[in-house]
């Protein structure tokens, strides 16, 4: 048996250890799980702790580490949060979340902005999580101020913007110039600003954003040097400018090779009161009628998929274009998704004048359109503009409005593009249905078809929706577009509006709905 002396000698060396390695204390839960929390009655001085929060989002965005979970506690925060540190890979990213069943509210009212600058912005960091806030009040009222909700630039990876809420961010500046310049805002804003490395792999899901002031810009924007994302789930409503944007060509990579966002999905969206009418960037006379935004706009990106959103009540449904001359949107498949009610056209491709791009090798397949063109000038549910090259209209529900115009193109650049398998129906009948093909006019489906080659196995039938009165366009059991589409390759192995899968029967059916 060993003597007191030993036992002692023995207790005081692992107390020395201890305290070496900093074990002498009671382990926090910060320490052990790497979760921390902010209160706005904490301190910065604390450890972090539920019991000992923080009080400022930016210290806690300095001390995290990969792993970490900040949680907010509900109330109001008027600050402003920047994130430049990384989480890791295996699942240890870096999360600033509102706490379970409360709701954070990081308000900018009264905050400065300071050029283009976030309420909630990530810098050039990876692995990182922004979940469950109420993003609001960051307002400009001076010329070259951009404020943004939640920005992300530079480059990185493995982000996610998830169940957010982000409203009135605003500019409320007068335009200045003959362009009517220096009036911007978004409400999310995904700037790929280096290159050649990227952002990448970037997750938009389940936010609402809403009551947006946006100038000249967007409600939620992805930009420049962007590769692979998904924008899904998303409510966006009631903005004076475009809804979802896909960008290319604006300069904001730094080299012009990987100026372009590319490889996204945009799905499950529902986008609707977006317009540019109200908008003194369009023109200083208010109303000022220019319906020019989209719901959903690709703007010079490339190979991406928009499919089974709702885009209704807008300017523009979908709009996939080119505003930059000599460059192109292409490869963009715009498929099973619900289009209609929008006041200047359901879905428009092209150039919006002869000094802009191109619209190459889309696919405009398997959509419902319903009574778009609300204005009723005859512009079309769907409306080809300059120079559209190589792309394929196919197996879309195509309902005109009182105009009786399906398809408008006054444009004569326009070469190799496929239109077939549609189902087109009017109430005024198939003899005075309208379509305007390279610049002339085709009155009756037979003498277009005739004319033209296009549609020559499409139909002209009431689709019978279950109730169009109700927008419920789900077809009944008689409906003549069950198992009337083609099986082209960019549909079959899709998922229908409601997520179902499209072969079913003998054949696919023509529209959105499975």
């Amino acid at each position: 048996m060993p003597s007191m002396s030993k036992l002692f000698i023995i207790g005081l060396t692992v107390a020395a250890v201890f305290i070496l390695i900093g074990q002498w204390r009671t382990p926090s839960t910060s320490d052990v799980n790497s979760i921390y929390y902010v209160d706005s009655s904490g301190n910065d001085e604390n450890a972090g702790t539920k019991k000992y929060p923080w009080k400022t989002l930016q210290h806690a965005a300095d001390a995290a580490k990969p792993g970490s979970t900040v949680y907010v506690r509900g109330g109001v925060y008027k600050q402003k949060l920047k994130i430049t540190r990384s989480g890791s890979a295996g699942g240890r990213s870096i999360t600033f979340a509102s706490f379970p069943g409360e709701t954070a509210i990081i308000d900018g009212r009264g905050l400065s902005v300071s050029e283009q600058q976030g309420l909630i912005e990530i810098e050039s960091a990876s692995y990182i999580t922004i979940q469950g806030f109420e993003i609001r009040n960051f307002i400009a009222t001076q010329h070259e101020q951009l404020p943004i909700g939640i920005y992300v630039h530079g480059s990185g990876g493995y982000i996610k913007l998830l169940n957010n809420k982000v409203h009135d961010i605003q500019n409320t500046a007068e335009p200045i110039g003959s362009e009517l310049r220096g009036r911007d805002a978004h409400g999310i804003a995904v700037y790929g600003s280096d290159a050649p490395a990227s952002l990448r792999h970037i997750t938009i899901d389940g936010n609402e954003l809403y009551n947006l002031v946006l100038g000249s810009s967007e409600s939620l924007v992805i930009n420049g040097n962007v590769d692979t994302f998904s924008v899904t789930n998303n409510l966006i409503h009631d903005a004076d400018n475009i809804g979802i944007d896909l960008i290319g060509f604006e300069g904001v990579s730094p080299h012009r090779t990987y100026d372009q966002v590319r490889n996204g999905l945009v799905s499950g969206n529902r986008v609707y009161n977006i317009t540019s009418n109200f908008n003194p960037s369009y023109g200083k006379s208010l109303p000022n009628h220019s319906n020019a935004a989209g719901g959903i706009y690709i703007d010079g990106g490339r190979d991406s998929v928009i499919e089974r959103n709702y885009s209704y009540n807008n300017d523009i449904g979908i709009e996939i274009a080119s505003e930059h001359a000599g460059k192109a949107t292409r490869d963009i498949t715009v498929r099973s998704n619900i289009v209609y009610s929008n006041r200047y056209t359901g879905i428009a491709m092209g150039g919006y004048d002869s000094e802009r791009g191109a619209t190459v090798n889309c696919k405009i397949i398997n959509n419902t359109l319903y009574q778009n063109n609300t204005l009723s000038d005859g512009s079309g549910q769907i409306l080809l503009q300059y120079d559209t090259k190589n792309n394929i209209i196919a197996n879309n529900i195509i309902f005109a409005d009182s105009s009786n115009v399906f398809i408008y193109n006054e444009q004569k650049k326009n070469s190799g593009n496929k239109i077939d398998y549609n189902l087109y129906y009017a109430p005024a009948g198939a003899a005075k249905a309208r379509w305007v093909w390279k610049n002339k006019e085709y009155v009756g489906f037979a003498a277009y078809q005739a004319s033209t080659g296009n549609d020559s196995h499409s139909i002209f039938a009431d689709p019978r929706f279950v109730d169009q009165a109700v927008n419920d366009f789900h077809l009944k059991a008689a409906s003549p577009a069950i198992d009337a589409g083609s099986p082209y390759p960019w549909i079959i192995k899709s998922l229908d509006i409601d997520g179902q899968a499209r072969l079913q029967g003998e054949s696919i059916n023509i529209g959105a709905v499975e």
